[in-house]
């Protein structure tokens, strides 16, 4: 498989070697586009369209490059740069060098290949375009979105019709049916419409799949004819409608891997009119399956789990499938190569000569079924005539020669002739004949014995001269050449063995004792006395081919020694090789069928053969390295005629200079044991490996003590190293310091100016602000004056209702005061009254008391006279006489004491009444205290104490006249209280009037 890098370059060769697509994976090339630069980056595909001739196809990357591929003249273009990802292309307009993209920004634009301009720039879409169908005719194109299909008129490009659906149930694809005027819609909710593009009249409607095997449809497919529609979604069923029955006729079922298809397309065919009957079905494992409609068979599959497909598209001649990988990069897979088993042509026509023994001849073997009669093949041509009439005259000779006979039940020459016939073995059988025409014996055991001898010595740096990019393909050709060395010691030491086995162990990778043996049969009988001039080439080997060279060619090799050109330069690399180098993997196969199915001298003869077919270019050269080049490269040769050619030599080359008659027949390998090979001058082997010995151990020691010098060179170069990085470390960390030192100089030089700037810029602010603020304290100077004037205007309006208020007031209160002197003049009045009635009442008590008491002394006294002496008559009544004087002394006090008291009761209460009266008419003077102190209070009042202090008075009168002095000082008190109260509510309802005036004006 070949791969080509698009890179920066915008045009170049698709491939630079001419295509062989192989038959199990079928790709001519693979396309990658990698970016280089200073972060490379790999620019994934997106999409691929083929133009309508299928030989030339565009596709668009995700960064807006779109290339033109021209498969047929091996070029590709870069012939747009859109700078969006696109969503969809078509290449199949009317004007061929036109395509349409629709890109990521939802306008669709048509660019013309050649000239690299823009043709036209349609807009209408509200969402990404995800399909572009274009008519047959190419003059009108439906671009679909997930909510609208839009029908545009190429030759004006403007837009002619549009399909609105609800946004409910979507559109998943709109396209024109092929070869007709028909264009199909598909919805989400699996119903499908037919519409007249002229004058989009409906012409049907699919009805609705069974409910047993419901899907919903995600992709569709039509054949070419438009006959047949396919339909899948997330599911392994397939459904096929017949669009002209209007009905679905079959289901059909993938395998259990398939849950989901992804994209459905039919893959045209030359003969089959249009009604195409394979279909390729990429699911969701990103392998795409082709499979036969009628037989519903898996023909053969593209892509794999580890290399997935993510969309693809088929040329409309079936040559070519495109894939976009699911890693960003084009596969172009060949169709034919991928059908090559599929359309073989069957046998020619065979007649039963003779039956042969079951156990000679498998059919199923080969699957060649022998039968009388014709059997069916899809064309006949005057080649396989030919054919036919050569393989009846063939077959009439001996079959059963022992000669012919091979293992497994396979005839020698049947085999040969099979081979004439087709040129080549069946790949699938290919492996299997050869083990039979080698005769493989197989011997486990002995080469186990070989392999568990492990790597030889002498290709223990195999990977320094061969450098094999696979790991396991290095290890198998390792282990191949030591059990070879192993097996005879002469292989050790020749250098082309390599080159000789490596396409057998690619070929044989994973069977290694298959790999070995056939390696060692190709030796034993291919390569006999190749190792007689050992370590030189084998000079009559070479000098046989000269010989035939010269019979059938003598101009040619006149041409060789002219230019002093030996068989070892135009032979010997061919034969070292076994043509690995200069045929491709199929060609060297089909060259090695021959090989292995004649006599041994059948690989010299192809060496003459690959000559004389070659001729024309040989002739031409003159230069030694071009003779170099040419046979150690691919060359532009068709190795049927090679082979062709060979078969001639073997039949004409006469018996003198004939290899066969210098080379024995073929014998196989020994069972058991492998036979012992000791074709070649012992002695020099055995002198070349004495030597390689001493030479081994002259080089150990060598090594050893360079290894030792290397040891402590390294040891004086790492100090060396070390001491200069620190060196170079110490001078950095200086550079770095002064850079820092300047740095900081710079910065703090910046950071002045910058501080000058700021101070510069904090003035500018600091003067606005002042600015700003005197306006804005000017501004607050005439809001506040006028709220002052304001708030004054508010204060005189209070005032002067408060004034109104007060003397209201103050009227009502001197009202009030009147009444209440009123009162206090009526209580007064009444208690003066109440009074004098006391006074009287107690008067007369005391004059009662005195009375009694006087009555009673009197009785005592009466009494005491009557006990007493005449002598004691005149000192009674001395003391008599002095207690009346006592009592009524003490009377008189009391009475004195009792006017004063009410004088000074009488003269508080004027006194308060004309305080209350004077406060009441000037409030806002200040209070004038009244009373000291309890003490001057109450010393105005005469105490009772004071009373009994005076003179001495009788008990009960005393009793008396403090119990009526208790009495009235307990009433004055409380009318003082009252009186007194009354006075501070005056006052503070005076205070409160005077002081309002005063807030208000502060």
């Amino acid at each position: 498989m070949q791969s080509t890098d698009l890179g920066n370059k915008e045009s170049g060769k698709i491939w630079h070697r001419k295509p062989s697509p192989a038959t199990r994976d079928g790709i001519i090339v693979n396309i990658i586009h990698n970016t280089s630069g200073y972060h490379p980056k790999v620019l994934r595909f997106l999409n691929v369209a083929f133009d309508g001739t299928g030989d030339c196809l565009i596709a668009g990357d995700h960064q807006g490059n779109i290339y033109v591929f021209d498969l047929h003249g091996n070029r590709f273009n870069l012939v747009q740069r859109t700078a969006q990802a696109s969503t969809a292309l078509a290449f199949n307009l009317r004007r061929k060098s036109e395509f349409l993209v629709a890109l990521a920004d939802y306008s669709i634009k048509c660019f013309d290949t050649v000239t690299k301009e823009l043709v036209s720039w349609m807009r209408g879409h509200e969402s990404s375009v995800f399909s572009i169908s274009v008519h047959a005719s190419g003059k009108y194109a439906i671009t679909t979105s997930s909510d609208t299909a839009q029908l545009w008129d190429l030759d004006t490009f403007q837009r002619k019709r549009k399909l609105n659906i609800r946004q409910s149930v979507g559109i998943q694809k709109v396209f024109f049916l092929p070869l007709s005027n028909t264009i199909l819609s598909c919805f989400k909710d699996n119903s499908i419409f037919a519409w007249e593009c002229d004058t989009l009249f409906c012409k049907y409607q699919l009805p609705a799949p069974p409910e047993s095997s419901s899907i919903l449809y995600k992709v569709f497919a039509v054949t070419r004819d438009g006959r047949i529609l396919a339909a899948g979604g997330k599911s392994n069923h397939l459904h096929l409608w017949c669009l002209e029955a209007r009905q679905l006729f079959r289901i059909i079922q993938m395998p259990t891997k398939v849950r989901a298809i992804r994209h459905l397309e039919f893959l045209p065919d030359s003969f089959d009119a249009g009604s195409n009957q394979v279909l390729g079905v990429l699911s969701q494992d990103g392998i795409m399956r082709f499979i036969n409609m009628q037989t519903c068979k898996l023909l053969f599959e593209i892509g794999s789990l580890d290399e997935g497909i993510s969309s693809s598209a088929i040329s409309p001649h079936g040559r070519y499938i495109a894939s976009i990988m699911e890693n960003g990069s084009l596969n172009i897979y060949s169709v034919q190569a991928l059908t090559q088993e599929i359309n073989k042509p069957p046998p020619p026509l065979v007649k039963v000569i003779e039956d042969l023994p079951k156990n000679k001849l498998s059919s199923s073997d080969l699957k060649m079924k022998v039968t009388s009669g014709r059997v069916q093949q899809p064309a006949k041509s005057r080649e396989s005539k030919m054919q036919t009439r050569i393989l009846k005259q063939d077959l009439t000779g001996d079959f059963e020669s022992k000669k012919n006979e091979l293992p497994d039940g396979l005839n020698k020459k049947r085999l040969q002739i099979l081979l004439k016939g087709y040129g080549e073995y069946p790949t699938k059988y290919r492996m299997f004949i050869w083990r039979s025409l080698l005769q493989l014996p197989e011997n486990h055991t002995a080469f186990s014995t070989l392999i568990d001898k492990g790597t030889h010595v002498a290709f223990l740096n195999l990977q320094k001269k061969y450098p094999i990019k696979s790991r396991k393909l290095l290890r198998v050709l390792q282990r191949t050449l030591s059990a070879l060395a192993h097996w005879s010691v002469i292989f050790s030491d020749t250098p082309y063995l390599p080159l000789l086995a490596f396409p057998f162990v690619k070929l044989f990778q994973n069977n290694q004792l298959i790999c070995f043996e056939v390696i060692a049969t190709l030796i034993i009988n291919w390569c006999q006395h190749w190792f007689e001039y050992f370590p030189n080439p084998p000079i009559n080997i070479l000098s046989m081919i000269e010989n035939v060279l010269a019979f059938h060619d003598e101009e040619l090799l006149q041409h060789f020694i002219d230019h002093d050109i030996t068989s070892q330069l135009y032979a010997w690399p061919l034969l070292e090789t076994v043509f690995s180098e200069v045929l491709t993997r199929e060609e060297w196969l089909k060259l090695f069928d021959n090989i292995f199915s004649n006599h041994p001298s059948f690989l010299l003869m192809t060496v003459v053969a690959y000559n004389i077919c070659s001729r024309t270019p040989l002739l031409s050269c003159n230069l030694k390295d071009d003779f170099e080049f040419f046979f150690h490269h691919r060359n532009n040769l068709d190795i049927n005629v090679v082979i062709r050619q060979v078969y001639h030599l073997m039949e004409t080359t006469p018996t003198d200079i004939h290899p066969d008659s210098m080379l024995n027949v073929f014998v196989a390998l020994t069972k058991g044991q492998y036979p012992v090979f000791n074709q070649y001058p012992k002695f020099i082997v055995d002198y070349q490996t004495q030597e390689r010995e001493r030479i081994r151990n002259d080089e150990l020691d060598y090594l050893r003590e360079r290894q030792t010098v290397e040891d402590m060179q390294a040891k004086v170069d790492q100090q060396r190293v070390e001491d200069e990085a620190w060196y170079q470390k110490q001078e950095l960390l200086r550079k770095a310091e002064e850079t820092r030192r300047e740095m900081l100089l710079q910065e703090e030089e910046k950071m002045i100016q910058q501080r000058q700037r700021l101070a510069a810029v904090k003035r500018e602010l600091k003067v606005k602000e002042m600015h700003l603020q005197d306006a804005a304290r000017r501004r607050f100077l005439k809001l506040q004056q006028d709220q002052q004037e304001m708030e004054l205007r508010r204060l005189d309006d209070e005032i002067g209702r408060k004034v109104y208020m007060r003397d209201r007031e103050i009227a009502a209160t001197a009202r009030d005061l009147e009444m209440r002197q009123l009162e206090l003049e009526s209580q007064k009045r009444l208690y003066e009254k109440n009074l004098t009635e006391n006074q009287e009442a107690v008067a007369k008590e005391m004059r009662a008391d005195a009375d009694a008491y006087r009555r009673k002394v009197d009785l005592e006294e009466h009494m005491f006279h009557k006990l007493t002496e005449a002598g004691e008559t005149r000192s009674q009544k001395t003391q008599k006489w002095k207690e009346a004087e006592g009592k009524e002394f003490r009377l008189r006090s009391a009475k004195k004491a009792s006017a004063l008291s009410d004088a000074s009761r009488k003269w508080f209460l004027e006194q308060e009444i004309n305080a209350a009266v004077e406060h009441a008419e000037n409030p806002c003077h200040k209070e004038e205290p009244r009373f000291q102190n309890e003490q001057e209070d109450s010393s105005c009042l005469p105490r009772t104490s004071q009373l009994n202090d005076s003179s001495e008075m009788d008990p009960s009168t005393q009793i008396s006249l403090n119990r009526r002095a208790v009495e009235w000082d307990t009433t004055g008190q409380n009318l003082i209280k009252k009186v007194r109260n009354l006075r501070q509510r005056l006052t503070a309802r005076a205070r409160h009037r005077c002081q309002t005036p005063h807030l208000l004006a502060a």
